[in-house]
Order: structure tokens, then C-alpha cells, then sequence
């Protein structure tokens, strides 16, 4: 087995390294202190294809696979967690929008969005459906020739400075099966958006509600079929726990990198902190860690480009195993800094906030936790086991 990137990945690897170093990571504090949502930085990684990672080349996009798109979203992470993990649900929205659209509406947005000029929100979870989002309660009530949409999101990344919402609304019967997936543009008459919440990290993307009120749109903007809108919600969660985790990831690396270089200058009781063996061993512990989860994240991004039967397993345990590994990396590190780890002068702070919010979305890690379990529990000759 051939662990070595092709020359391809390589590349793809060094142009988001290099965007990322240039672009990214001298604005970051700033952007976080500001609340700043960069758009221009996604113009700018639209230039790259990195809005555009996993759609068709006939949907304007560059038509990588996941794991060349995970090694992608590693290396943007660690120049800024926020605007990386914002790329990824823009993916995630498009990717939907393409997969599953009407042409007309495709053709409408398909450009503007690769571009970067316009930008997709992810809309599932609810005030009262958050883990359990097939009990949502957004509706979407199909009249002669438009649907009228009531009902209100939660906790919606880029939410009032995005301009497509993808969205899923109950159609039919209580639960999963009843729920169908929408296309609505932002401005759309009847859309409104709450306060922007103050939130510990993630500070540069806002986070909003969004109420729908007699919210009109063409039968054209549903994708898909009714009934099969919580279907393409959790395939679209597949993706987006590969990438979560691969933020997370590049998150760790970067504070590892910064915390390597601190302990080596940093003297106490007359010794660097990198002579201590515990500061040598909490090193050590680190970096396997990272690496390991570098490695299921790239098992789980080959399982879900192979649509392997258990891709949906792999996806969580890579999730699961890398966004707590993410946040643990960046714990340790502002210990070893100690003081200076916890004041802004240092990006530690800002690594440690911006990875807490990964445990909890794209489904929280107890939630991942269910699902490997439940593929395991069902799974009668062990083909997990033996992977």
C-alpha cells in the first residue's frame, strides 16, 4: 500500500499551502478580533478552485476527489480554521446544488458560486432539532407552480452574508421520510435573519437564524425528489465530517509547528522546555496522534470517493477521532506555553476555540459515536474490524 502522494496531490497540496501561508494566516487575528467575513479571500480561493473542490467540471468546478479535497482543506485550516471551515459547507451546499438540481436552476448559480463572487449556506438544524434533525419542523407546502416555505434555522454559518440557502423542510410525514431539500435564494421575500450570535471561536464567519415567512419559490428550486431531502442532508454530512476533521487537523499542525518553535526558545530554571522529557514526551504524543488522525481521515476520504458500503462509518470515526485529537493538540499546546498560551499576543487561544466548535457540528461526536456503533452492531462478519 502506497502511503506517498501522487504528483498531483502534491501540487494541489503546495498551491493551498502557499494561498493559505500568503493569504490566510497574516489576516486571521485580525479577522477574528473583528468579526471580519472575508469575501475577498473567497474570490480569491475561488481563483484556485478551492470553491469549487468536488463539483463537475460542466458545474465550473475542478472535480477532485475527496481526498485530494481533504488534503486541501488540511493545508487551508492552518493558515485560518474559520475561513477554511467556511469553504468546506460552501462546498457542501454546492456540492448538493449540483449533485441534485434542476439544470435551470444549476446553470443560474453554478458559475457565481465556483467564483467565489457568491456563497452557499448549509440550512438543517433547528432551535428544537439539533442531533435529532428528522424531527424538524420547517415546512414546505407545494401550491399549483411554487412551494410556500415556513419555519425557522439555527445556528447557520455565514448566515446573512451568504446568497443561496440550501435548505430542508418537511413535505410529508413526521420524520425522515418526509423531509425534501430546497434551493432558496437569501434575499428571497420572507427570509429574515436574527442577531449575529457571539460565539467562543469561529468568530469570522457570522452565525445566525433564519426565519421563513410565506417564503415563495419555483418547483423548479426543489432537488431531487419530496422525501429525499434528509437522504441528501446526511450524504452531504459524509463530505463535510472529512473536511471538518481535515480542518482540525491543520488547525493541530499549525499549533504544533508554533508550539515546536516556543519550547525551543523558551528557557526555565536556566534549560529550554524542549530539554524537559515531559515536554519531550507530551511533543511525541502530539504528533502521533496528528498524524494517525491524518491517516484515518484519508482512509475515510478514499472509502467515500469508492462509495465503499461503510463509508458513512468511516466518515464519523475520522470525524470523531480527529476533531477531539484537533482540540486535545491545541490544549497541550497552550499548557506548554503557559501563560502566553492564553493571551493574544500568541495564536493558541484563537486554535483552541476555533477547534472546540468541530466536537459538536457536522453532528457531535456522540452522535458519531452512535453511528459507528450502530454499522458495527449490524455489521454480522466484523468487515469493520477487519478494514
Amino acid at each position: 500500500m502506497n502511503y506517498d502522494l501522487t504528483e498531483e496531490q502534491v501540487a494541489f497540496q503546495d498551491t493551498a499551502r502557499k494561498f493559505s501561508a500568503n493569504a490566510l494566516a497574516p489576516n486571521t487575528a485580525e479577522w477574528d478580533a473583528t468579526a471580519f467575513f472575508p469575501k475577498q479571500a473567497f474570490i480569491e480561493a475561488g481563483k484556485l478552485g478551492f470553491m469549487a473542490m468536488y463539483i463537475p467540471e460542466k458545474h465550473h468546478g475542478i472535480g477532485l476527489s475527496r481526498l485530494d479535497s481533504a488534503i486541501i482543506m488540511e493545508e487551508l485550516a492552518s493558515g485560518c480554521t474559520a475561513t477554511a471551515a467556511f469553504i468546506s459547507i460552501h462546498n457542501m451546499a454546492f456540492n448538493m446544488l449540483s449533485r441534485y438540481g434542476s439544470e435551470s436552476v444549476i446553470q443560474e448559480w453554478a458559475g457565481d458560486l465556483a467564483s467565489g463572487e457568491k456563497l452557499a449556506s448549509y440550512c438543517l438544524t433547528e432551535p428544537d432539532a439539533g442531533s435529532d434533525a428528522a424531527s424538524l419542523s420547517t415546512k414546505a407546502e407545494k401550491k399549483s407552480d411554487h412551494y410556500l416555505i415556513n419555519g425557522t434555522k439555527a445556528f447557520i454559518s455565514g448566515a446573512g452574508d451568504t446568497d443561496l440557502l440550501i435548505v430542508m423542510a418537511r413535505t410529508g410525514v413526521e420524520g425522515a421520510k418526509g423531509i425534501s431539500c430546497f434551493a432558496i435564494p437569501a434575499d428571497s421575500p420572507g427570509i429574515s435573519y436574527g442577531k449575529k450570535e457571539e460565539k467562543l471561536g469561529w468568530n469570522s464567519q457570522a452565525t445566525r437564524l433564519i426565519h421563513l415567512e410565506n417564503v415563495s419559490i419555483p418547483l423548479d428550486n426543489l432537488l431531487a425528489k419530496e422525501g429525499q431531502g434528509f437522504k441528501l442532508a446526511m450524504e452531504g454530512l459524509d463530505g463535510g465530517r472529512i473536511n471538518i476533521a481535515a480542518c482540525s487537523v491543520g488547525t493541530a499542525k499549525s499549533t504544533l509547528q508554533h508550539t515546536t518553535a516556543y519550547v525551543k526558545d523558551r528557557k526555565q530554571f536556566k534549560k529550554a522546555l524542549s530539554t524537559f522529557q515531559t515536554t519531550q514526551f507530551k511533543l511525541a504524543d502530539m504528533l502521533t496522534e496528528l498524524v494517525a488522525a491524518r491517516q484515518m481521515i484519508r482512509l475515510a476520504a478514499y472509502k467515500l470517493d469508492q462509495n465503499h458500503a461503510d463509508k458513512s462509518a468511516f466518515c464519523a470515526m475520522a470525524k470523531r477521532f480527529a476533531t477531539d485529537i484537533g482540540f486535545r493538540v491545541c490544549d497541550e499546546a497552550l499548557q506548554l506555553h503557559g501563560g502566553y498560551g492564553y493571551i493574544k499576543e500568541y495564536p493558541i487561544e484563537r486554535h483552541f476555540r476555533d477547534t472546540r466548535v468541530h466536537r459538536i457540528l457536522e453532528g457531535t461526536n456522540e452522535v458519531m459515536r452512535l453511528i459507528i456503533a450502530k454499522h458495527l452492531l449490524s455489521d454480522e462478519n466484523m468487515q469493520l474490524i477487519h478494514a
